[in-house]
């Protein structure tokens, strides 16, 4: 039930105030004057106070100066015989949230009342959202005991809270968004709102009107004015993913936003300034798309104030256990169900995988296998394929390792190995050198020269 408190000098009001609330379901307090009112609130919790302006000793002014300056929680609502523009504008400066004259309508007091109430408990839900999500989002969530985990969650702590434009890059599926979001829901900024945008999940023709918005009838479709994403992430964080594919054009204009805090709607001609933190994530090398002239060298500086680099997964293998841990908790409880128990042979078998799709990867497997494993249990035969590959070939790697008294052509073996290798990755990604360079650990272009080199030639199904 909701308690309200009425502090009026006349009897008659506090009486007829009282009655009525309580036929509405509130609970009701009342006090004769503004020192004995103040000495309820400051003793009990109260949804609601109902104060008149005018009363002898302690008016309601000094109540509500006494209110601002120790905090308490009340939304306050003036009533008075005497109003005027002046004391109604400093009434709401010092946190009422509305003023009713002499003599008042009930029903409408009671209106005036129930919207008090509502914006209070919308603030309330904010408040407390806003408490969980910076909780959600503190670097106590970012699990790894690994030197390279370690190292960026302090970065984050000293990165934070400040207003600097952040690059974060590493490779498809190392966390990317889940630090910027940590970076925003841990600074002064964590009170407005963080915009995320993939750059490359949005069709180029669309993304200019997406961060910048557009004005009714810039272009065919454009029924409406609409905001974007600049504009919304005002005061609070904007986060650009995939930075490394946005057009020149854009480019030009984003690196404009970034030093004059300012630009206009497609369209339109109002300047519109904001105010909006940038926090950019890329999974390419920027530096090598600069000398390439694919990448801005102006822009690329004004995103690269703050670097974080993101490992990749294959290089924090000690971290692999916690999150398997982790994220076995966390999804066995999203789809209520028991969380299984990790054989210690299919832990080896997680440790020793490269991880070609990171923490996603994990954490995509671990949801498969929760879903479809029947048992308690989960063993190696519930693994994919390819983890099972992986360890044969590991197998037979330790096999043609080991030297027999005749000795063995050291280059030679070598050669063979790494071709193998090479056609194993090429087979298992359908040709397409990107993910077989990704399963090699190796940049796109070295196993390009490697393949040259070696005089491998995979046929037409090979794709650049």
């Amino acid at each position: 039930m909701q308690r309200i408190l009425v502090i009026d000098d006349e009897a008659s009001i506090r009486g007829l105030l009282k009655d009525f609330l309580e036929t509405k379901g509130f609970e009701v307090l009342t006090a004769s004057d503004g020192e004995t009112g103040l000495t309820v609130l400051k003793e009990d919790k109260f949804d609601l106070l109902l104060l008149d302006l005018m009363m002898p000793g302690m008016n309601g002014m000094d109540v509500l100066r006494n209110i601002a300056s120790e905090k308490i929680d009340v939304t306050p609502i003036m009533i008075t015989a005497h109003a005027s523009v002046q004391t109604a504008v400093e009434a709401m400066k010092l946190g009422a949230f509305d003023y009713i004259t002499k003599p008042f309508d009930l029903e409408d007091m009671f209106f005036t009342i129930k919207r008090a109430l509502d914006v209070s408990q919308l603030q309330e839900e904010n408040i407390r959202l806003k408490k969980e999500l910076k909780k959600k989002f503190s670097t106590h969530k970012i699990i790894g005991n690994s030197l390279p985990v370690q190292n960026v969650i302090k970065f984050i702590d000293k990165i934070a809270d400040t207003d600097s434009t952040v690059l974060i890059t590493g490779e498809s599926g190392t966390g990317k968004e889940l630090v910027a979001k940590t970076i925003h829901y841990q600074s002064s900024r964590a009170r407005n709102t963080f915009v995320p945008l993939n750059c490359a999940a949005i069709p180029k023709d669309i993304l200019e009107s997406e961060l910048f918005g557009h004005e009714k009838g810039a272009f065919t479709g454009a029924v409406n004015t609409r905001i974007g994403r600049f504009e919304l992430a005002n005061n609070g964080t904007l986060f650009l993913d995939e930075i490394g594919e946005l057009v020149p054009a854009l480019q030009v204009k984003l690196l404009r936003v970034l030093q004059e805090k300012e630009f206009e709607r497609v369209g339109g001609v109002k300047t519109i300034k904001v105010d909006v933190r940038i926090i950019a994530a890329t999974n390419r090398d920027l530096e090598k798309a600069v000398k390439e002239e694919a990448f801005r060298e102006d822009l690329f500086y004004r995103l690269n104030v703050i670097p974080v680099h993101l490992p990749p997964l294959r290089r924090m293998k000690e971290d692999v256990p916690l999150l398997v841990e982790h994220f076995i908790a966390e999804l066995s409880r999203r789809k209520k169900k028991e969380p299984p128990v990790i054989s210690p042979e299919v832990m080896r078998y997680l440790t020793d995988y490269r991880w070609p799709g990171n923490v996603r990867e994990l954490e995509n497997l671990l949801e498969r296998l929760i879903i479809l494993k029947e048992g308690d249990t989960i063993v190696p035969e519930d693994l994919p394929d390819r983890f099972h590959e992986k360890r044969q070939a590991q197998r037979g790697l330790a096999k043609m390792q080991s030297l027999s008294s005749e000795g063995v052509d050291l280059n030679m073996m070598l050669d063979e190995i790494e071709n193998n290798l090479i056609i194993q990755a090429l087979e298992m990604s359908k040709g397409i050198k990107s993910k077989a360079a990704s399963l090699l650990g190796l940049n796109r272009t070295t196993l390009i020269e490697k393949m040259k080199k070696k005089s491998i030639d995979f046929g037409a199904k090979t794709v650049e």
